[in-house]
């Protein structure tokens, strides 16, 4: 398949994308270039927003002139997503606007494409219906993380989401089943946290001073045998930050491969364990009146 060349250019960023991230808009832009190249040029300084060295996270304003390098990407490949998957993420949503969806997002299923995954939920949920065929995700979870999650059908609302988001006007909670004896007084965990990003675009946190500041609140449920169940409500919205606070005051998240025990995930996997234990629950965008929860997997229950 042939590659196609693409000149040094640049795009003035309409009324489209005022708000949106200037990764989102590369990668809604950029068709054919893999994500981690995306994140490499922004990283190496060849993207330039107003000329000048930008993040991934900027926010972009209408006007502002986006410098993109020349790039060779591949011609763009429609690819069908099988019947199973469509039914599954067909299956998977708890409720239906004319503007935008909720879902309650299946374990295991990636919510885009990249990183040898070919389709991601969103674009599966392109093929669903042709009234979907603008979907954009409001925000992410992880791959293996089940639950609430929310998609734009129409640009308009998308900003209004992503506004809530930058005005800290979002409350997300999730539930989690953890190693050990939770303490009934540890409910707040702050540290400063580091994101760092591997050559192929992976994503991991590590606990660094020089970080950024994360805080989570933390509610005991329940105890079992050898784990616990907590409520985990996220007050900084940084990458991973629940996983990695659980597992740096020792406890964990059960399942967890990137940041758990691996020893004790092991012997939960020759037992039948097939994922890890963290569910959004609920999700609340304050200032538009959108709440939504999302019912916790049985499974959870079986180990605590």
């Amino acid at each position: 398949m042939k590659e196609n060349f693409h000149q040094v250019s640049s795009y003035k960023v309409s009324s489209e994308y005022e708000g949106t991230r200037l990764d989102n808009c590369l990668i809604s832009r950029l068709k054919g270039l893999p994500r981690a190249k995306i994140y490499s040029i922004i990283r190496k300084g060849e993207v330039r927003v107003n000329k000048s060295r930008c993040k991934p996270s900027q926010r972009l304003k209408v006007g502002d002139i986006i410098r993109i390098p020349p790039y060779t990407a591949k011609p763009k490949v429609n690819k069908k997503s099988s019947d199973l998957n469509k039914e599954k993420v067909e299956n998977s949503i708890i409720r239906k606007e004319k503007d935008f969806l909720i879902l309650n997002k299946p374990v295991g299923l990636a919510c885009h494409g990249g990183s040898g995954i070919s389709l991601g939920l969103i674009e599966i949920i392109r093929q669903l219906d042709k009234t979907y065929s603008d979907a954009q995700l409001v925000h992410r979870i992880d791959k293996d993380t089940s639950g609430c999650l929310v998609v734009a059908l129409k640009k308009s609302i998308l900003r209004e989401f992503h506004k809530e988001i930058r005005d800290k006007q979002v409350h997300k909670v999730y539930v989690a089943v953890v190693k050990g004896k939770w303490p009934k007084d540890l409910k707040k965990i702050m540290l400063s946290i580091k994101k760092q990003t591997s050559k192929t675009g992976e994503r991991s946190v590590q606990v660094n001073e020089k970080g950024k500041l994360s805080e989570t609140e933390f509610e005991l449920i329940s105890y079992g045998e050898a784990n616990s169940l907590v409520r985990a409500k996220i007050i900084t919205g940084r990458t991973h930050q629940i996983r990695v606070h659980s597992s740096h005051k020792g406890h964990p998240i059960v399942g967890d491969n990137k940041y758990g025990d691996p020893s004790y995930n092991k012997i939960l996997q020759s037992k039948g364990l097939k994922r890890m234990l963290l569910h959004a629950e609920s999700i609340n965008f304050f200032n538009l009146g959108i709440k939504q929860t999302a019912s916790l997997p049985s499974v959870f229950k079986d180990y605590v």
